[in-house]
């Protein structure tokens, strides 16, 4: 142990170092805690302890973290491949269940649409597709008479309502 003068040490002993030679009793583990008061250069005293407690450390350091081992018999307890996996089977079934989307009428679309630009100002063409359950050309050729398709700014990517659509625009002035 190098350490200067004042400054602050704890040794520790272990049960079952080979290294002290007092006796203490297996299960307990002792402390010692004080203050430097003389700086000491030690070198260990080169006997059959010391050399087994360097060999086993080199031996320890020199050890690969992973080992390959060599099997008798092929590993069964991995998963086999799967042609279509069960979330794959679920969209099926729920896309079969949808149905291809068929054009309503074009004033029933325009309601729907109307109605949803009520609650929102801005719309993606998804959600405006999960909404009308229409196909998105025919949504979007509407969509193109009625509405505006925000290109960039805050609101990028989305459509909202042509200003002689909106009936809140009014509300907005008066605020």
């Amino acid at each position: 142990v190098l350490a200067s003068p004042d400054s602050h040490f704890i040794l520790q002993y272990q049960p079952g170092d080979p290294d002290l030679s007092y006796s203490v009793p297996r299960q307990e583990k002792l402390t010692f805690e004080g203050v430097v008061v003389q700086r000491a250069e030690c070198r260990p005293a080169v006997n059959e302890s010391y050399m087994r407690l360097k060999r086993q450390q080199i031996e320890e350091s020199s050890k690969p973290f992973r080992l390959s081992l060599q099997l008798d018999k092929a590993v069964t307890t991995n998963y086999k491949p799967v042609s279509n996996h069960q979330y794959n089977i679920e969209y099926e079934r729920k896309k079969k269940e949808d149905g291809k989307r068929a054009r309503a009428d074009r004033q029933q679309v325009l309601d729907m649409l109307f109605s949803a630009f009520e609650k929102h100002q801005y719309y993606n063409i998804k959600d405006l597709v999960d909404i009308t359950k229409q196909p998105v050309t025919y949504l979007k050729e509407i969509l193109r008479e009625i509405g505006i398709y925000n290109v960039k700014g805050t609101h990028k990517n989305t459509w909202e309502l042509k200003p002689e659509y909106r009936h809140y625009q009014s509300e907005d002035k008066s605020e």
